[in-house]
């Protein structure tokens, strides 16, 4: 592979980063039977989990040990189980459903089958907060099944498809009611409910609509929930139409819940005003918005940009008596973030625990994140400290993934790989993503030597590069005109099959053009579709080519490029404009430039403050200082404000 034969110059790479190897060999204090003893003696003791010298001892204890010391007290099953929460919580071998599920088999092998029924069902309830948290415990269950002949009962059935419906996992759901009835456990209405939400939120309807068939010739009739579920449905597929039609049949039935999903498919289609217009007709029927209602209105605003009226909705809230939810803060803190207003988030932080909340891990990412886009590493670390001490909350891959991208971002990869070591030796695992954080960190540092270490690195975790990784080292040897190697690595993955899409395409394309070669990139560019019969999404790679014409003064080949990005059935964005705006004012046709403006207009993609800026530069470029300054007159028609920096271009003038 590619990896091996090449380093940042071309030459022969020899992996140096012999700092990764130890990740899963962290050194632990051995233990004896002796540990099993003392700690077994604890247990007898009310008010154990309080006992701060078993908390040391747990702390490092060697999972073999631990079924050891249940089966001491096998007798007390609600004791057991209290203890395996305790040591999954307190331990550090103990930490991800991984962890969790090695214990439990570990029971299963000493037959402790009474701790390991309870533990099911424990990490259905606590546990299962991902779709891949809930397929890894289903596979344990299968394992259980096949290897000690254990099989789980109705009542853990019953809370697995909740816990499915719940996670919108449907054909999941219907395989387990499947499996349920081969047993021969009789589902309860409740059952069939679940099945029938869960397959309506992952949008399989016509399964719904089939299985709804066969609820009604056993008997059940349809309730409030199936139909809500069936509303649900619709608006998963973007049948808006139906959803209501559905909604209408439950008439006087009709109950916040499914309002409330209207609510956001109207918001998902970006129907917001008819959204707030059926908020409005929940309270005339006497059906007051809920905190989901408002949450759904809030998430949409925030996804708009429109903070002030976010803001609003959350005021009246207030005022309605309905009270917001974790969810709903999180939601305001996380657009808070995202426009640098830490401060404010941090406000908003406070409020939720004045309010006696407990914030989520996703809470406390979302501020971690708004710190380290801030640069407020030291914060963003405490805040991390904090989760740590909690039970409920610990951090997560994804919390680590922000801390190492804040490092990287500020010139300190090391310093990431440092973190990551930590976290593996606490039970956490990389992911893809945290490895093209440190690759893309180490290629921002110039360090490409070190960027390809780490991609070596990943096979220790039984990962695989991805296009993102490849697509970073492309951009890399690309900005060191490297060119020949950016090949390599775009053959490299053409030769494992690799899936290339147009952001790998366009990077590639836009370093042969910032290299001068354009007629080879125009060559690789018309090959690729073609050829290859890449399917464009967006005008990216177009928008590459737009800016070198429009760079050299070739109109005909600009020209040439747009047609084709037309005849793709492409929609020509702002930034595209904005090129054609730039070649526009360099050649100084105020007649076609303010037809270039209406055209945006009709589009539905105004200019923005960006395009205006660029229009002034080029006119005054040009020596037409009067048409210049007629540019702040289109701007009024945008209700675009000039920025300092026209002013001050117009002021030199």
């Amino acid at each position: 592979m590619f990896l091996r034969a090449i380093g940042p110059e071309g030459r022969l790479f020899k992996p140096h980063f012999q700092w990764l190897l130890p990740f899963c060999s962290a050194t632990r204090p051995q233990q004896s039977d002796d540990t099993v003893s003392t700690i077994s003696a604890f247990l007898k003791n009310p008010h154990w989990e309080k006992n701060q010298r078993l908390k040391s001892l747990v702390s490092h204890l060697n999972p073999l040990l631990v079924p050891k010391i249940i089966n001491l007290h096998s007798e007390d099953a609600p004791l057991c189980l209290e203890f395996f929460k305790w040591v999954c919580k307190h331990s550090t071998y103990c930490y991800d459903m991984d962890s969790r599920i090695k214990l439990m088999y570990m029971c299963a092998s000493d037959n402790l089958y009474a701790v390991v029924d309870k533990s099911i069902v424990y990490l259905i309830k606590d546990c299962c907060s991902s779709h891949d948290d809930v397929l890894k415990l289903i596979r344990a269950v299968e394992e259980l099944r096949r290897v000690y002949g254990f099989w789980i009962k109705y009542y853990c059935f019953s809370l697995l498809l909740k816990r499915l419906a719940k996670l919108g996992m449907g054909l999941m759901a219907f395989l387990v009611f499947k499996r349920m009835a081969e047993i021969g456990f009789v589902a309860s209405e409740i059952d069939y409910r679940n099945v029938i939400n869960a397959l309506c939120k992952d949008g399989h309807l016509q399964a719904a609509l089939t299985f709804i068939s066969r609820v009604l010739k056993l008997g059940f009739d349809l309730d409030v929930y199936i139909y809500a579920s069936l509303v649900l449905g619709n608006c998963r597929i973007l049948d808006l139409a139906e959803a209501f039609r559905v909604f209408a049949l439950m008439g006087c039935g009709a109950n916040s819940v499914a309002y409330s999903i209207l609510v956001h498919g109207l918001c998902e289609s970006g129907r917001l005003d008819e959204a707030f217009g059926l908020k409005e007709e929940m309270s005339r029927n006497g059906c007051r918005p809920s905190t989901r209602t408002y949450t759904v209105l809030i998430k949409a605003m925030c996804d708009r940009g429109l903070v002030d009226r976010a803001f609003v909705l959350l005021d009246e809230m207030a005022k309605n008596g309905c009270k917001p939810n974790v969810y709903t803060y999180t939601v305001l803190l996380d657009m808070l973030c995202k426009e640098g207003k830490i401060e404010e988030a941090n406000g908003m932080f406070r409020k939720m625990l004045e309010d006696g909340m407990n914030p989520g891990v996703e809470t406390y990412n979302a501020l971690i994140n708004g710190y380290c886009k801030e640069g407020r590493l030291v914060s963003a670390f405490e805040l991390v400290s904090v989760m740590e001490k909690k039970k409920r909350c610990k951090p997560n891959i994804r919390t680590y993934n922000e801390l190492m991208e804040g490092l990287c971002k500020s010139g300190r990869p090391d310093q990431a790989v440092v973190l990551l070591r930590k976290i593996v030796r606490d039970g956490l695992f990389p992911t893809e993503v945290t490895f093209n954080i440190l690759v893309d960190g180490f290629c921002r540092a110039g360090r490409v030597n070190a960027a390809l270490g780490i991609l070596q690195s990943m096979s220790s975790f039984s990962i695989e590069p991805d296009g993102v990784s490849y697509t970073t080292l492309i951009d890399t040897f690309c900005k060191i005109e490297r060119l020949e190697l950016a090949s390599v690595v775009l053959g490299t993955m053409m030769k494992i099959g690799m899936c290339i899409d147009e952001v790998t395409w366009t990077v590639i394309i836009d370093g042969y053009c910032k290299a001068g070669k354009i007629s080879y990139a125009v060559f690789l560019f018309e090959k690729m579709i073609e050829e290859w019969r890449l399917t464009m999404t967006g005008p990216h790679a177009f928008n590459v080519f737009l800016h070198v014409f429009g760079e050299e003064g070739n109109v005909g080949a600009r020209n040439s490029m747009l047609a084709k990005l037309l005849k793709y059935g492409l929609v020509p964005s702002v930034v595209t404009y904005t090129i054609l705006v730039v070649g526009i004012s360099r050649v100084g046709d105020m007649a076609e430039l303010f037809a270039m403006f209406d055209l945006m207009r009709r589009d539905g993609c105004p200019p923005n403050i960006v395009t205006y800026t660029a229009a002034v530069a080029g006119l005054l470029r040009r020596g037409k200082i009067d048409g210049a300054r007629n540019i702040l007159v289109e701007m009024r028609k945008d209700r675009v404000s000039p920025s300092d920096e026209i002013y001050g271009m117009l002021w030199d003038k």
